[in-house]
């Protein structure tokens, strides 16, 4: 039979009312008889009733984190830090996989909804004003990660212009003066834009050439985009002896199109990606690339939106984090230099 808040109570030689304030949070207890219940909660495994829970406090003690690819290497780590300060704030998760889809992505929020979540993690893709209007609707709070919005929402995330800027001047103090970059959607405002257009900037920071044929777009940002987006970038510019490419996995599908071509990285090819996942440290060359702090990212977001729900912070300011280049063994000095 599964333990009760009586047997807890009676565990700890308290009263009911403390043991259930202790598992809601409030107020009104010493720390010494906190931590006598928590310690009468593990030694009986008892489990608080998350419904009986959700009537003290009105909450039912979720979060709802919503990813446009829950598959992806970013996803995973972003959402590893969002688990964290969620399993800190008391609080358990429900992801959803958009898919990028418009559909899905109102179909889970209503989904969401009926669940009564007390917040939300939105992630990578754009706020449309359907998303916004069943925001409002729900009212609760929600938090924006590695994506930002015209609507006021705080977010946290990378500056993609800057980062894509630096990744860009990076190959040029190595000499490079032909550089390429593979690059997302002209129609995703996130990270497809702002990347290509700092890819531009810096060119042009340094009196370099740049045109249409600098870049090659692409929908996604997996590993077949990038390995399908260079023979087309080499057709445009058969001279390239560097390449930014805006995710990491674009990267290193551009080294497997490299080797298939008998083109050798860095030697003949330097190649910088963007995002610092795992990976990219396991490839070979191993990659030199864009460090998002994609988990703190997350941790970060998860923290802002317990604060919110928990009223410890009535506004919320978005964040921008910090990059840096992680240099590796994917690009070296231009022979031109």
């Amino acid at each position: 039979m599964n333990p009760t808040i009586k047997d807890v109570a009676r565990h700890a030689n308290v009263s009911i009312a403390t043991v259930s304030r202790i598992i809601n949070g409030l107020p009104g207890y010493s720390e010494d008889t906190k931590k006598k219940v928590e310690e009468a909660i593990e030694a009986l495994g008892y489990q608080p009733n998350a419904i009986a829970r959700g009537l003290i406090n009105k909450r039912t003690q979720t979060i709802g984190v919503l990813f446009p690819e829950v598959s992806g290497m970013l996803s995973s780590e972003v959402l590893e830090g969002v688990e964290n300060a969620a399993h800190d704030g008391g609080f358990s998760v429900i992801v959803c996989n958009t898919a990028s889809s418009g559909k899905r992505t109102v179909k889970y929020l209503r989904l969401l909804q009926e669940k009564r979540v007390d917040g939300i993690i939105f992630a990578s893709e754009d706020v449309t004003e359907e998303y916004y209007k069943i925001f409002q609707e729900m009212k609760v709070p929600v938090v924006l990660v590695s994506t930002a919005s015209h609507y006021e929402l705080p977010f946290v995330r990378v500056n993609d212009f800057e980062g894509a800027f630096q990744a860009t001047e990076y190959l040029i103090n190595k000499g490079h003066k032909k550089i390429g970059m593979i690059g997302g959607s002209v129609n995703d405002p996130i990270a497809g834009v702002p990347r290509m257009k700092g890819f531009e900037e810096a060119l042009l920071a340094h009196e370099l050439p740049f045109s249409a044929n600098h870049i090659t777009t692409n929908e996604g940002y997996r590993f077949q985009n990038g390995k399908e987006s260079l023979p087309i970038l080499l057709e445009h510019l058969p001279e390239m002896t560097a390449l930014f490419a805006a995710s990491d996995e674009m990267a290193i599908g551009a080294m497997s199109a490299a080797h298939q071509l008998g083109i050798k990285v860095p030697e003949e090819l330097s190649i910088i990606g963007y995002d610092n996942l795992k990976i990219a440290e396991m490839c070979y060359p191993a990659l030199t690339t864009v460090s998002q702090p994609l988990k703190d990212m997350g941790q970060t977001a998860g923290d802002i939106l317990v604060k919110l729900i928990k009223g410890k912070e009535k506004e919320a300011e978005s964040r921008y984090m910090p990059f840096s280049i992680v240099e590796r063994q994917s690009v070296s000095e231009s022979r031109d230099k």
